[in-house]
């Protein structure tokens, strides 16, 4: 296949700028997507892939799996009637056709609706639980169903475990009342049944309305990502709804009423309001209301029942000064009309945030700064910068006569690659930070070209399993310079590649002006490498300190996606080492020690090893008998790991004395802050990165 480049890009950190616009050969708007998208994969994608019939095969595979992952709803005969193009999507894609993809949404259509009826006809009747049948529960073990009376079984056993689940935990109760009170009258075995019947059905009438709503745009969504997961895990279309998403995770702010809403038997209700929010401050919205009708300033209000909860949500936001007018019903039946004027809604929980910790075992006190995310103002609307935001509580620290710190990238799934250029600045007087490597030439040199360093002190950076991207390479730099010590588990996930944002309409000319907005194009354009010259794709960073947790044995990490990306290598470059290897060597012996004869960590592992047995151990006895002893047993289990932080010294978390007032602004803002210190109060991990500074 080979169109006209489309595309002349300039590289501008994370953004791509689109210079010239494509002319597609068909107007149908599917199809010019079709064809910027591959056009631009086969021209810009950092691995080159053949559009030929193993590039086919591969997305007819994934797609199929992404269709119906759980095999609820298509047959063998159902996969026979698309198997005919499993070789002809690479000759579909070339003419910008899609006919693969109409035919696979008429049949998933079809058979929703023939399987919606499923569900209710086998929950009529009550269930046998004294025979002896099993169910699986790993759906990648699962063949499609050969017929249409194999599928109506599948639903039978999947019905049937949720009613035995159900059921079993209602016995437990039933027994326990009446063990705890002789004069309670407990509920009969049929009455249970029929009630747990009665829940599951709710709960299906529930998801088919939810999949009912699904509409051509959802399942074209699926199908376009299916072509591009192909390339690796990380190239994503974003239709324009999406893409707003992606925006409001990557800078943490948006602009709306800052209303958290929720989708209840047709009926949106409001869940939360965040705090300083313009609903918040408009004050007459409440939790727990129901919006049923929504209006711009100046136009008609618009029914939102039974209507899907993300095109609310679009209704309800919108740009900063506008108004939009809620109708509202209250817990008291009472209905009215609230205006609120929009505005942008911060998400502070996304923030970075800091406190000190005290703690027995430890006999200074610890700077801490907790970092979600590395976020950034990509859009150019005066959001905060991640690097900045460090930088602030470095110094706040610094005014209490903090030396110590610790940075917590747990659960960080990265963001903006020059925010860690500027962060790890803060550390080091200057030099290269990471390798950037695009499909051809020479790898270039992010570095930090500052010589001052805003915070010299001992610092221990926290990961696990499910830091990513931007935070590995934080973290390798720290490694690799010998900064400080990196703590957690054996490795981070291994994203190690570099995605660009392409804004799709800047691709396509006028002519075709009225077929936008097409969304945006997150596409794999470079690798990241380190200062000692690998990559952290796939094998991630490894822990100084390893300190196992409840995911260690579990495939959660880069290398068990699909076509990941392989590890490779290239030339280190020299850097100044801050920490000796012999002190490195001793921190590691000195945790070592104390990691083996603490008995929360011993836990931990034992818990860890536990999940990996019941994840594999993947069948289920639907008989009732076994089902509750298999219960039994793994509550029993699971008793020794249920306080595993009972034995934790507890650590003192205090407020800096620069945030004290910030923090207690509003009642709100205070059970956050509160909240968030208490997690902190019995945390082993914590305590552990605490000892190994207290060591240093």
């Amino acid at each position: 296949m080979k169109f006209t480049h489309f595309l002349k890009y300039t590289f501008l950190g994370t953004a791509l700028t689109v210079c010239t616009s494509y002319r597609p050969v068909d107007s149908d708007k599917s199809s010019v997507l079709l064809q910027i998208l591959v056009d631009g994969l086969s021209q810009l994608h950092y691995q080159y892939h053949k559009i030929d019939d193993k590039f086919s095969q591969d997305i007819y595979k994934t797609y199929l799996k992404n269709l119906d992952n759980d095999k609820k709803f298509l047959t063998q005969a159902d996969i026979a009637e698309l198997k005919q193009f499993e070789k002809e999507i690479d000759n579909e894609l070339m003419l910008g056709k899609y006919q693969f993809f109409d035919k696979s949404f008429e049949l998933m259509t079809r058979k929703t609706e023939i399987v919606s009826a499923y569900y209710k006809e086998i929950l009529a009747q009550p269930f046998d639980f004294t025979k002896n049948e099993t169910y699986e529960r790993d759906d990648e073990k699962l063949e499609f169903a050969k017929n249409e009376e194999k599928l109506k079984d599948q639903w039978r056993m999947l019905l049937k475990y949720s009613t035995l689940d159900i059921l079993a935990k209602s016995l437990e109760t039933e027994e326990k009342k009446t063990k705890d009170s002789v004069a309670y009258k407990a509920k009969t075995y049929e009455i249970l049944e029929s009630d747990a019947r009665k829940k599951v059905e709710k709960s299906y009438d529930e998801w088919f309305a939810f999949i009912k709503k699904l509409e051509r745009a959802d399942r074209w969504k699926v199908y376009v990502n299916s072509i591009t997961a192909v390339y690796d895990p990380h190239t994503t279309y974003y239709p324009p709804v999406d893409k707003q998403a992606f925006d409001i995770e990557m800078t943490g702010q948006f602009e709306g009423i800052g209303a958290t809403l929720q989708e209840r038997e047709g009926f949106v209700k409001v869940a939360e309001l965040m705090v300083g929010s313009a609903s918040w401050r408009q004050g007459q919205l409440k939790v727990g209301d129901v919006i049923t009708k929504v209006a711009q300033e100046g136009k008609d209000a618009v029914s939102v029942e039974n209507m899907r909860l993300d095109k609310v949500v679009q209704m309800i936001r919108g740009k900063k000064g506008t108004k939009v007018i809620l109708t509202v019903k209250k817990a008291d039946g009472t209905i009215g009309e609230i205006m609120i004027t929009r505005d942008i809604v911060v998400l502070e929980e996304k923030y970075a945030k800091s406190a000190t910790l005290e703690s027995p075992t430890v006999k200074k006190k610890i700077g801490y700064i907790n970092l979600p995310g590395f976020y950034a103002d990509f859009n150019g609307k005066g959001g905060r910068s991640c690097s900045e935001d460090v930088k602030k509580e470095l110094l706040k620290l610094q005014t209490e006569g903090i030396k110590d710190v610790v940075l917590d990238l747990r659960n960080n799934g990265g963001g903006s690659l020059q925010d860690v250029v500027s962060m790890m600045g803060l550390f080091i007087e200057k030099g290269p930070i990471v390798q950037v490597k695009g499909r051809e030439g020479e790898p270039y040199i992010l570095e930090d070209k500052d010589s001052r360093v805003i915070y010299d002190g001992n610092l221990v950076v926290m990961v696990n399993s499910f830091s990513a991207s931007a935070s590995e390479i934080l973290a390798a730099a720290v490694q690799d310079y010998k900064r400080g010590i990196v703590i957690g588990s054996p490795t981070t996930f291994g994203k190690g590649t570099v995605q660009q944002i392409i804004n799709l309409d800047d691709a396509v000319s006028d002519d075709y002006k009225e077929a936008k907005p097409f969304g945006a194009l997150t596409l794999t354009k470079q690798k990241f490498y380190r200062v000692n010259g690998g990559a952290t794709q796939l094998k991630g960073v490894s822990s100084d300190i390893v300190l196992n947790d409840i995911y260690s044995y579990l495939p959660l990490g880069e290398k068990d996606q699909d076509f990941a990306m392989a590890w490779d290598e290239i030339k280190p470059l020299p850097v100044k080492a801050w920490l000796e290897d012999a002190k490195i060597q001793t921190l590691k012996a000195n945790s070592l020690v104390r990691v083996k004869n603490n008995s929360t960590f011993s836990l931990i592992n034992e818990n860890a090893t536990r999940i990996k047995v019941m994840r594999d151990d993947s069948k289920i006895s639907l008989n009732l008998e076994k089902y509750r002893a298999e219960l039994k047993k793994d509550k029993e289990d699971g008793k020794k790991f249920e306080d595993l932080q009972k034995n934790v010294p507890e650590i003192n978390v205090s407020a800096l004395q620069l945030d004290m007032i910030s923090n207690n602004e509003t009642p709100e803002k205070k059970a956050k802050t509160d909240v968030f210190y208490k997690n902190l109060k019995k945390d082993v991990y914590l305590q552990e990165a605490m000892n190994v500074l207290g060591d240093m």
